[in-house]
């Protein structure tokens, strides 16, 4: 299991733009990368395994925003680090908690293992 802290992420509507037909991640896209890059400095990924993210949202401030925009640039961002592509995120969890000053996110990442519930 890994644990990493992270800034705030961008929504998907500011971590994508379009010129054209050409998709690039925007300049907070890149700053936002960059720092997921700096956090998982050293750390064994999950190479090929299916995995499991739980994310925490700590907004800067009360407005509401949809915490389901902020799950694509997270899972992006993550890919080449700790898992090969985030086609292996067989299980995503996002939690709103309290404000703190800033902004930030804790997202935990383990194996997934099928629970049968049937």
């Amino acid at each position: 299991m890994i644990t990493i802290k992270l800034p705030y992420p961008p929504s998907v509507n500011c971590y994508y733009l379009a010129s054209g037909h050409r998709r690039y991640i925007s300049k907070r896209g890149m700053e936002f990368k960059k720092a997921v890059a700096l956090a998982c400095t050293g750390l064994q990924g999950f190479e090929g395994h299916p995995v499991e993210l739980s994310i925490i949202l700590h907004p800067r401030d009360k407005r509401l925003m949809d915490i389901d925009n902020c799950g694509k640039a997270i899972c992006d961002s993550l890919q080449g680090y700790v898992y090969d592509d985030d086609q292996q995120v067989w299980k995503l969890t996002i939690e709103r908690a309290e404000k703190i000053k800033g902004g930030g996110c804790v997202v935990t990442i383990k194996e997934y293992s099928k629970h049968d519930s049937l």
